[in-house]
């Protein structure tokens, strides 16, 4: 049942990609629901990150021994000052490794 699911799942997503970036089908979406739709990304990611780094057993967890939150503080920083995705994917994965040994 499962398996079934995630195929029927995985078709529905794959039909509705295909209408939209199939250059021989008729359909076409206009300035406003593309503008609309570059919200998407960026809403889905922070619906997935946030929760990872500010809640811990239920609880907002803003303390100097959440080991997510010191990582994500440094990626951003590195982000904004080096824009280098290597740079700040290394360094922060490294503090964050080191901070789960430590904590």
């Amino acid at each position: 049942m499962t398996l079934l699911t995630i195929l029927l799942l995985a078709g529905i997503t794959f039909l509705t990609r295909y209408l939209f970036l199939h250059p021989s089908l008729p359909v076409k979406l206009g300035p406003k629901m593309e503008h609309f739709l570059s919200f998407s990304a960026p809403a889905v990611l922070t619906a997935i990150w946030v929760p990872i780094i500010f809640v811990r057993d239920g609880q907002l967890a803003i303390s100097p021994q959440n080991p997510y939150l010191i990582s994500a503080s440094i990626a951003v920083l590195l982000a904004l000052k080096f824009k280098n995705v290597y740079l700040t994917l290394g360094a922060s994965l490294t503090v964050f490794a080191l901070l789960k040994i430590t904590f």
